[in-house]
């Protein structure tokens, strides 16, 4: 159902009339220093695709690369946070492979099930929706500044909750009120998977600027220059299909390109269920922050406003 030919965040196997497997794999060097941490956060990122699928993890295979003189209680520390928040996840870690390497490298192959009749995908936007994400953007920034020293110890406390958090109950809400369209955000930043949704949706999606959610810490890091090469990278290759109102600043640019790592979920909503799907979360315990909107046309426009009253 989903493959090659599609842009989406993992593979889609119809099972049977109802049924269908979703299947991803993701796997990175330490963005964090602490071993636990550091799987939790791996693991977290290859569920995320499940999530943005609308699928629900079964299980997972461990991915891991190591470095011979690591030491066991770092590796066992590693695994053990992957295989806990599997675990949170309501899966099972039923096997895996390593290999020798000279720079640790982890994450997972994961396994989900989903209803074919209720996909999220890329393609599932549609003129008229709004935009919701539920993670805030400034992972990519904080995570280079820890990496050059420069880092706060409550801005890198902050970052690593979010990124250890799992995007099941996003997932959840997003199927519960009707989404049919919805990606995670990682590595491409939240404007390159955006663009991925306009194109794939053939759409025009449209940011608030002001109302994107930050991290603590991530306007100063980025307007310190804090900027990883993906990111750049990001800019470099998704940014001659992005416009932006004149009067958004640079900070802002940096962070709606920034590479995410576990990022949030972002997906559409029909704009009369937003304030249900907002309530709904709330009692669930889950972040929205509504973002943007769905329009007919091409491409990606940043406006340098907040959330506009008529908006929804």
């Amino acid at each position: 159902m989903v493959g090659l030919g599609s842009p989406d965040d993992a593979a889609v196997w119809r099972l049977d009339g109802g049924r269908a497997v979703v299947v991803t794999t993701d796997f990175f060097t330490p963005i964090v220093d602490d071993p636990y941490d550091y799987g939790a956060i791996a693991a977290a990122n290859a569920l995320s695709d499940l999530y943005a699928m609308g699928a629900t993890p079964i299980f997972a295979l461990n991915v891991a690369a190591l470095p011979i003189d690591l030491p066991p209680g770092v590796v066992e520390a590693m695994i053990r946070g992957g295989a806990e928040k599997v675990r949170e996840a309501g899966a099972v870690v039923a096997g895996g492979h390593s290999v020798q390497d000279t720079e640790p490298k982890f994450g997972l192959v994961a396994v989900g099930l989903a209803d074919v009749d209720n996909l999220l995908t890329k393609k599932g936007l549609h003129p008229g929706q709004l935009l919701v994400l539920s993670k805030p953007l400034g992972t990519g920034v904080t995570a280079t500044a820890l990496k050059r020293g420069q880092a706060e110890a409550g801005d890198v406390d902050e970052a690593v909750r979010w990124m250890k958090r799992l995007n099941a109950g996003a997932s959840r809400l997003a199927l519960e009120f009707g989404s049919r369209g919805a990606t995670d955000v990682t590595g491409f930043g939240l404007l390159g998977h955006a663009r991925e949704m306009a194109e794939a949706s053939r759409v025009r999606l449209v940011f608030y600027g002001a109302a994107v959610p930050l991290l603590r810490g991530a306007a100063r890091y980025a307007e310190e220059g804090f900027i990883a090469g993906g990111s750049q990278d990001n800019r470099d290759y998704f940014g001659p299909s992005v416009s932006f109102d004149p009067e958004v600043g640079e900070t802002t640019k940096r962070l709606l390109f920034d590479a995410q790592t576990s990022g949030g979920l972002l997906f559409g909503i029909d704009s009369n269920r937003l304030p249900d799907v907002l309530a709904a979360a709330v009692l669930a315990g889950v972040d929205l922050w509504p973002i943007g909107r769905v329009e007919a046309g091409s491409g990606i426009h940043v406006e340098a406003g907040g959330w506009p009253a008529s908006a929804a």
